[in-house]
């Protein structure tokens, strides 16, 4: 005879808050996207979510409280599925986690499984960013680069600049997000370029490839420019001190440039007084 376990109503009515604040959340992703925050009302979002008003208050404290979680869960269910480094090992090269970045942030943009309001909503915010947005920048954007950063300023050794890393890291992101947002004019201006699956793939390899192979030219060419640099500097500092010292070995400091300049100056005016006393004797 089968034993019938007793389920308790606290956890089924535990199952149907969490159930609540998922609906809820889903709603107000839809709404938010689509009104803008300040537009958007919570009745609006209580009523496609099947709840009442008194949940979001229970669950999130308020509307701008909902709007936040919203805003927090799409980098959080984009980096649950897409992990910056794609499950490497901790000790795997600076090349390989390159790679793996640029892999995640592409299958993050072109995320065809995702619910459509996360693009939307999240490009919403950035042309009207509301007091959530440096929040979101905290929490999401910029763990997001500085993980790529550090991978940069491996690549290009540790006496990169800091602008060097900066501009390095900025021109990956933007490789990865350009032909998701330029689209529409890529199709056009290249028909060829595909989106699919495989297509993705290529574009990872070659933004991988494209990236890697730019660091460390760039990289050679600023170790280079620094020591043709630091060579010309020395010579101008060689220069400097053997004038320094060619004036300190002569008397009273002087330079040789300053005594033969008074040297020329007094015999001048020497001639020049010899010329007026035979001016003067002609005139006798």
């Amino acid at each position: 005879m089968f034993k019938v376990e007793r389920v308790e109503p606290a956890y089924i009515s535990k199952i149907g808050s969490i159930e609540t604040k998922k609906r809820l959340l889903e709603a107000a992703g839809e709404i938010f996207a689509e009104y803008g925050y300040r537009a958007a009302t919570v009745r609006q979002i209580s009523q496609k979510a099947g709840a009442n008003l008194a949940a979001i208050n229970y669950h999130f404290g308020d509307k701008e409280g909902l709007y936040m979680a919203v805003l927090r869960s799409v980098p959080s269910a984009q980096a649950e599925k897409y992990p910056s480094n794609l499950g490497l090992a901790a000790q795997a090269g600076a090349d390989q986690r390159l790679c793996a970045y640029v892999r995640s942030l592409i299958h993050r943009v072109f995320d065809e499984g995702r619910p459509g309001w996360h693009t939307k909503i999240m490009a919403r915010e950035i042309v009207e960013p509301t007091r959530a947005f440096n929040t979101l920048v905290k929490e999401a954007a910029r763990p997001l680069h500085k993980g790529l950063a550090s991978i940069v300023r491996e690549l290009l050794g540790s006496a990169a600049s800091n602008e060097s890393v900066r501009l390095c890291t900025l021109s990956i992101i933007s490789q990865c997000v350009y032909y998701y947002h330029a689209r529409s004019i890529i199709r056009r201006l290249y028909p060829e370029q595909k989106y699919t699956p495989d297509e993705i793939e290529k574009l990872v390899a070659h933004i991988s490839d494209f990236s890697l192979s730019a660091i460390k030219e760039f990289a050679q060419w600023k170790a280079s420019r620094n020591g043709e640099s630091r060579q010309t500097e020395g010579s101008e500092k060689l220069a400097m001190a053997t004038r320094k010292k060619a004036q300190a070995d002569l008397p009273n400091g002087r330079s040789a440039g300053t005594r033969t300049d008074q040297a020329v100056i007094k015999n001048s005016s020497r001639h020049d007084g010899r010329k007026t006393e035979q001016l003067k004797d002609d005139r006798r």
